[in-house]
């Protein structure tokens, strides 16, 4: 346990820092789920609910809450499933 008021501070900020990353992270898998299932159903909603994970996840590498190169991963993936979507259409 930590003994100066320093550290109790450090480990309150970090419990909020905790929570607030993983709201964002599970926001980004409730975007991702979401798009996925529009572009499997062929949904006209797919394509924006793609740019919304795609500002969603580039917001996150940008705070560093996720790696840049995972966020470049995220939107490539469902980029190429997007573009196979529309390519059968």
């Amino acid at each position: 346990m930590a003994n100066t008021r320093s550290a109790l501070k450090r480990i309150r900020k970090s419990n909020r820092q905790r929570l607030r990353n993983l709201a964002v992270r599970s926001e980004i898998k409730t975007l991702t789920k979401r798009a996925r299932a529009a572009i499997a159903d062929r949904d006209e909603s797919a394509g924006q609910l793609y740019s919304d994970v795609s500002s969603l996840v580039d917001k996150a590498a940008k705070r560093g809450i996720i790696h840049p190169n995972a966020a470049n991963r995220h939107k490539s993936r469902l980029a190429k499933g997007l573009q196979a979507a529309q390519a059968d259409d």
